[in-house]
């Protein structure tokens, strides 16, 4: 699987209707109104690990291939 930034992964959120809620030390909360769902994005320089992005994508609603398409 590619490696993503958290930057490009909040990105991509913010880009299908998700929107931040708040910032904690180095977390964003992202909420989506619509399909009431939510996670909380690391906010590092690094990339960020596998089973993290994983773990990001499985609580928004979305799968590897939605984000690979964008």
């Amino acid at each position: 699987m590619k490696q993503y930034k958290s930057k490009e992964i909040i990105n991509f959120l913010l880009k299908n209707n998700f929107i931040v809620i708040r910032k904690k030390w180095s977390h964003i909360f992202i909420y989506n109104e619509d399909t009431e769902k939510s996670t909380v994005v690391p906010f590092y320089n690094k990339d960020l690990k596998t089973w993290t992005l994983l773990s990001i994508l499985k609580q928004s609603g979305f799968s590897k291939n939605d984000l690979e398409k964008c």
